[in-house]
């Protein structure tokens, strides 16, 4: 069986399905591809920090309504000391912007409905197993993952949306790009417990026994983080362990954890990572495809659906004004400048509030000085706060 597009998407993730939405309403038809069913991509769903610049860009395609309904507005966030704390109100330091926390895989979900009712078309449970591009088309092969068997299509140009270990990642030959990457000397516990908000704003812990988060999610589930060793296994933490490391890095006097039950837990490999640049041929590459960052500053899904905006604006373009191929090179040089600030934040950020990694006490006790002196610096200087807290609503 072979169908025709003129866009194949890879994925319906964030990146996958913002694009599709905003393609299909401007007139440019597309299919998605996604490997999981529904029910699994709402399940995979994390993230839930949406900027002010992904809330503009979302409403300007008309896509924002569910969060601006049902998203919470954070505009502050909290860093704790065992013996002090203070707030940063971000949003009175940015002139009012702000962000909504909403679960990404409530907002994925609103989107996939969008495109849907729409008319668009997803194929759930099919699995992309190999790419081939002529000077002509892509066909993208995949494998009905319900029926075991294949089908091709045939597009002007296949997205990658479909993550890191996806197929268009893998596509995109060695010598034809540059990567960038870099791994950590410790983990996070990603903890997602049915447990009523710790407090009206997220919690930074800087603790001696490492880092701790709070961020909510909605009125009845919290996600909390916590650093742990490269050799810790899910095994070694207990949820009474979990409960009562929360409640000693987040510590603050009169403060109660309010505790509930555990309903996931995950250890995530903090990683950085860049492809340059983000298109290869006819295949180009959005979200987790195009970067990995840490969840520091919850910068990943709005880097996706930000790439997904610009991807659509420059594929929209492409067709209405005829352009050649070469064209589509202006996706990379916009995005990758957003893109290396907004690592550059979360791998300030990172080192702000975790101890520093090395062998050598001496350097090390010099960079916890330097981080130390970084987070003085909010509460102390105007100039370097105002920074901080623009970059932390969204990268612009």
């Amino acid at each position: 069986m072979n169908l025709k597009t003129s866009v194949c998407i890879l994925g319906s993730g964030p990146a996958g399905i913002v694009l599709g939405n905003i393609l299909l309403q401007n007139g440019v038809d597309c299919i998605v591809v996604d490997r999981y069913n529904r029910e699994e991509i709402y399940a995979r769903g994390r993230a839930g920090a949406i900027e002010s610049t992904t809330i503009a860009l979302l409403k300007k395609h008309d896509l924002a309504d569910t969060i601006l309904t049902k998203g919470y507005p954070h505009d502050r966030c909290e860093f704790r000391y065992p013996d002090d704390s203070f707030v940063l109100e971000y949003g009175k330091l940015s002139d009012g912007d702000v962000h909504y926390f909403y679960p990404q895989s409530d907002l994925n979900d609103d989107l996939i409905q969008k495109y849907l009712d729409a008319g668009g078309q997803i194929l759930f449970h099919h699995e992309g197993i190999q790419l081939t591009q002529t000077d002509d088309e892509i066909i993208v092969e995949c494998e009905n993952k319900n029926t075991d068997t294949t089908l091709k299509i045939q597009a002007n140009f296949a997205a990658g949306c479909d993550g890191y270990h996806g197929l268009a990642r893998q596509s995109v030959p060695s010598d034809a790009a540059k990567i960038y990457t870099k791994e950590y000397g410790y983990r996070w516990l990603a903890i997602l417990a049915d447990a009523p908000p710790a407090s009206s704003h997220t919690l930074y812990g800087v603790h001696p026994k490492g880092f701790a988060a709070y961020m909510r999610r909605n009125s009845h589930i919290s996600r909390y983080y916590l650093q742990i060793s490269a050799d810790d296994q899910l095994a070694d933490w207990s949820d009474k362990r979990v409960w009562a490391s929360l409640r000693q890095r987040l510590a603050k006097q009169e403060w109660i954890l309010t505790e509930g039950k555990i309903i996931q837990k995950q250890i995530m490999v903090l990683r950085n990572y860049v492809i340059e640049p983000l298109r290869y041929q006819r295949l180009l590459l959005a979200g987790d495809a195009a970067h990995i960052i840490t969840p520091m500053g919850g910068k990943g899904l709005n880097l996706a659906v930000q790439d997904a905006g610009v991807l659509a604006e420059t594929l929209i373009s492409y067709y209405l004004e005829n352009h050649d191929l070469s064209y589509l090179d202006r996706y990379s040089e916009i995005r990758l400048p957003y893109i290396w600030r907004a690592q550059e934040f979360s791998y300030s950020l990172l080192n702000m509030v975790h101890f520093p990694e090395g062998s050598n006490p001496e350097d090390v006790y010099f960079l916890h000085k330097l981080s130390a002196s970084k987070l003085a610096q909010l509460r102390t200087s105007i100039t370097f706060a105002k920074n901080f807290a623009r970059n932390y609503v969204g990268i612009v």
